[in-house]
């Protein structure tokens, strides 16, 4: 009996063991408990293996947290902290916790959430491990919307916001219509993704050396993907968006497992191959603009995140739910770092989060050097 998935770890259509036989490509692979509603009318996969992983990648998170909410140039015990949440404490204390420290915490959760998402969306529909907004060009259309805004029509930063979100949204349709050519293939989009977006980095790098320097070196901030400053005008449009992205990415998700099998698998296992990439591009590219608008594009999560959650559960299919924890867990520990090894400079997140990535760039290659 088939029906909705936990943590994305199996597709519709794939059927318990003892069931399909073995090599059946709807078989699913390590240790599952199923359990069954009603009349057996909706089932329920779990993988034990992941549900330990995302307990674990939690923990890191609420560690992440209270170190983030008590340290720095003004500490503060974690009592206080508890308090301050509850609305019990003296107003200093609660002005750096609600109002500085605690935005600042949950935007970058929200933020490597999605970004997370995307990457594992990307990836699977491309079936290549490059597969990520920011290896597509999508972060960078994102930012070249942002630049538009602040350097040419001269908006706010809640208009830069919306103009990431439209030039993120953009820069999907034009690479995925270029790509598209009797169907969508994973190299294609990746070779058109890249050229769109080493395309936009030009137009980004126009856009900064026409601006003031005031502005030259606010933008160049941006760019790399910083928390700082953050506030609850950040966080609210992206909790909404993700509110709205994140069920449709976990639905859509199921198809994953069989886009990585190939499109005449796909089709043959009943999946509307043409159908289903798109909404899940859709999906992919929204995540990303909708991140990149509330912190910029901080890179290497989107590529960084999905692998490491699929290693951590050895899932046949993306673990979605694991990998948004990974994502989110990724940007909370990058910024601590960000803020702490170099105290009292902050710098930008993204610094960090691009150490992590240049790291796993280089094990992935050496690791494809020892196959070859």
């Amino acid at each position: 009996m088939t029906g909705p998935v936990l943590d994305g770890l199996v597709p519709d259509g794939v059927v318990p063991d003892g069931v399909a036989p073995a090599g059946d490509p709807r078989r699913p692979s390590g240790r599952y408990r199923v359990r069954r509603f009603g009349d057996d009318a909706v089932s329920l996969r779990i993988s034990p293996r992941a549900v330990m992983v995302s307990a674990g990648l939690g923990v890191v998170i609420v560690a992440a947290g209270i170190a983030a909410l008590t340290t720095g140039d003004y500490p503060i015990p974690v009592g206080d902290v508890v308090r301050a949440l509850l609305g019990h404490a003296d107003g200093g204390t609660d002005f750096v916790v609600n109002s500085l420290r605690l935005p600042r915490l949950v935007t970058g959760l929200l933020v490597g959430a999605g970004l997370a998402l995307s990457g594992s969306i990307f990836q699977s529909v491309s079936n290549n491990l490059l597969g990520s907004p920011d290896i597509l060009g999508f972060t960078t259309g994102s930012a070249t919307g942002a630049l538009v805004v602040l350097l040419v029509l001269r908006g706010n930063a809640a208009q830069a916001s919306l103009g990431a979100v439209v030039g993120g949204l953009l820069t999907g349709a034009l690479v995925y219509g270029l790509s598209h050519r009797r169907g969508l293939a994973g190299p294609r989009l990746i070779l058109i993704g890249i050229a769109v977006g080493a395309l936009l980095t030009s137009v980004n790098s126009y856009l900064i050396t026409r601006a003031t320097l005031a502005d030259a070196v606010a933008a160049q901030v941006w760019l790399i993907g910083s928390l700082n400053s953050r506030g609850w005008e950040h966080v609210w449009p992206l909790a909404v968006a993700l509110v709205i992205l994140v069920p449709v990415a976990l639905y859509q998700g199921r198809r994953l497992a069989y886009l990585e099998m190939g499109r005449d698998t796909a089709q043959t296992l009943g999946v509307d191959v043409e159908r289903s990439r798109v909404t899940l591009i859709a999906v992919g590219a929204a995540l990303a603009a909708t991140a990149t608008a509330a912190a910029g594009p901080v890179g290497f999560v989107a590529l960084t995140a999905p692998p490491l959650a699929r290693w951590l559960t050895a899932a046949a299919a993306p673990p979605l739910v694991s990998t948004a924890l990974a994502g989110a867990a990724l940007v909370a520990v990058s910024d601590l770092a960000a803020q702490r090894l170099f105290a009292p400079v902050q710098l930008p997140v993204g610094v960090a989060t691009g150490a992590v990535g240049g790291v796993y760039l280089a094990v992935l290659l050496l690791r494809q050097r020892r196959r070859a």
